[in-house]
């Protein structure tokens, strides 16, 4: 997740609304609880699964040697099995915590399997798991999620969706763990949570990011929604360090060591502690998984691969409060959007990626796929700040500015039509147009799932030209504070205040936790918008914020999304 540049690490942390309830939790639903001793205390999980194999993955405590490996059945009894592998493991010294991933083969597609592990005599929690189904697909469910910060609340959304969802596969766009230390960003309620991180210290070395994934993965309701079904995961800054480009992090130091050697610890903990492949380098976290019949899904990696520093803002080019009606004050800015935020040669995920992405969709359309899905990590639509000047009103812009000259600066700079985060897709206009280009060459329209700003969103994708490109559905966070979520009043709907002032956002809802569940047909794609009552406690309400509809016309291409609930 992104600083908002407000900053969402200091003036943006709040609490979340509430939802339209549509079900509900008894006062004492069952729960999956972590284990309190034994070997198995993380849980189990799946992922990057393809036609007939998937990645099975445990963590071991207390592992002393012995036999250890992975039992994989059509039946939950196990009385069926159709894959297995382990291996006789000498004693050599007692590890406290370590991983295991095995890669399960020769399954068939579009299956649903049971798998378990098994270390001595001790077996795991028993998972569920589905290969990529293969032709004829009537209809395949996604659940979308990002930005599941630990200390911020309780994972409810996992738990609503592990238990009533009904998901083929989920989707994790990034954020799955924070790096922040205790006092630092979304901690204000983690010690009243019994969620507190750990350890309490920002995270910088390979252990360090070993114990905060073990932390996560101690969490019951994660542990549901990973036993539940397959995970196809990205990671966006956070997995690593805020703002985190191929050279350094916004939260990165020198005294914090080299930031190639921090990355490399982040990721390789992220491996271990993840039910992912590996690829020859770590970094390469994108590929293409093929849904039947019914859908191309294209993984992008917007990180650490190609992407160029975001432009700060001390760059702007007029000082904040300079005359919005002065010729030359507009032609600085207007410069200042064309030659360096729009500079040609800034890339966000580069040349190879978009050479993927179009063959691969190029392909999906000639195979007559209905649906091609990029999950994407930060917002990929045009987005601009409404004029926060106007738009606020004068007692809030007052209380927001009255000791703050940064926030001062910011809500005059809004007046300027500036993007609304130039750590997005906004602050890469020049690749976007590539990637645009790329898609039309393919003659093939796109859904964007994206991540990252804690906020849902319903958008419509166009290039510089206008023509539409696809659409975009935004999912909010899991846990992490909603934006403007420091200056909610009642009446300031900030979400209204988004689409009003963009006209290709349909929907902004700022308020609420939850996830996206896209349930696709032949005939359309549905998103529900599910949103829980409260994450500051584990009894929740779910709701539904709002559905959206997109039908499959062979005559239009990139039709226009419909709310319809």
């Amino acid at each position: 997740m992104t600083d908002f540049k407000l900053t969402r690490r200091t003036a943006l942390i709040g609490a979340a609304g509430a939802g339209l309830a549509v079900s509900a939790c008894s006062s004492e639903p069952e729960r999956f609880e972590p284990r309190g001793e034994g070997t198995f205390r993380h849980g189990v999980a799946s992922g990057d699964p393809d036609a007939t194999s998937i990645m099975l993955w445990t963590a071991l405590t207390e592992d002393g040697g012995g036999w250890r490996g992975v039992e994989v059945a059509r039946d939950e009894a196990f009385a069926d099995i159709v894959f297995e592998q382990g291996e006789e493991i000498a004693y050599i010294q007692a590890q406290p915590l370590g991983t295991l991933k095995i890669l399960a083969t020769g399954l068939e597609p579009g299956q649903r399997y049971f798998y378990r592990f098994r270390l001595n005599d001790e077996y795991s929690p028993v998972g569920v798991t589905r290969t990529l189904p293969q032709g004829a697909v009537d209809q395949y469910r996604i659940g979308v999620f990002s930005c599941s910060n630990f200390p911020a609340g309780h994972f409810n959304a996992y738990r609503e969706a592990a238990e009533n969802g009904g998901l083929d596969l989920v989707l994790h766009l990034g954020d799955y763990i924070y790096e922040y230390g205790m006092g630092q960003y979304a901690t204000g309620d983690a010690e009243a949570l019994n969620r507190v991180p750990s350890p309490q210290h920002e995270i910088v070395s390979h252990a360090d990011y070993v114990a905060r994934h073990a932390q996560y993965k101690s969490d019951p309701d994660l542990q549901a929604l990973h036993a539940a079904a397959p995970w196809i995961m990205s990671w966006d800054d956070h997995e690593t360090a805020n703002n985190s480009w191929t050279g350094g992090a916004q939260n990165h130091n020198e005294g914090e060591g080299a930031w190639d050697a921090r990355r490399n610890a982040a990721l390789r903990a992220w491996y271990d502690w993840t039910p992912s492949r590996e690829p020859a380098d770590l970094r390469d976290r994108y590929g293409v998984y093929e849904i039947g019949d019914l859908a191309t899904l294209c993984l992008i990696e917007s990180r650490l691969v190609a992407r160029d520093q975001e432009i700060l803002n001390e760059t702007f080019p007029v000082a904040s409060d300079a005359d919005i009606e002065d010729p030359e004050v507009i032609a600085a800015v207007e410069a200042w959007k064309r030659d360096v935020v729009g500079a040609e040669d800034r890339e966000l995920i580069g040349a190879e990626q978009i050479a993927g992405i179009r063959e691969a969709c190029a392909a999906s359309k000639a195979a007559g796929k209905p649906w091609r899905l990029l999950a994407n990590q930060v917002i990929m639509s045009r987005v601009h700040f409404p004029d926060f000047s106007q738009e606020m009103p004068r007692w809030l812009r007052w209380w927001a500015t009255r000791d703050s000259e940064f926030a001062r600066n910011f809500i005059l700079r809004t007046r300027f039509d500036i993007p609304f985060n130039l750590d997005m897709w906004d602050g890469y206009p020049a690749e976007r147009e590539r990637l645009f280009s790329a898609l039309r060459e393919a003659e093939a329209d796109i859904i964007t799932l994206t991540g990252d700003v804690h906020s849902f969103w319903a958008n419509t994708m166009t290039d510089a030209q206008g023509n539409r490109i696809g659409t975009e559905f935004v999912g909010t966070s899991v846990t992490s504070p909603s934006p403007f979520s420091g200056f909610s009043a009642p009446g300031v709907d900030y979400g209204q205040m988004m689409i009003e002032a963009n006209t290709d956002v349909a929907h902004c809802n700022m308020v609420d936790h939850g996830y996206i569940r896209l349930t696709l047909t032949p005939d359309t794609a549905e998103a529900d918008y599910v949103t829980v009552s409260t994450i500051l406690q584990r009894d929740y309400r779910a709701g539904l914020d709002s559905r959206w509809r997109l039908r499959r016309d062979a005559e239009e291409l990139a039709p226009e999304a419909e709310r319809i609930a």
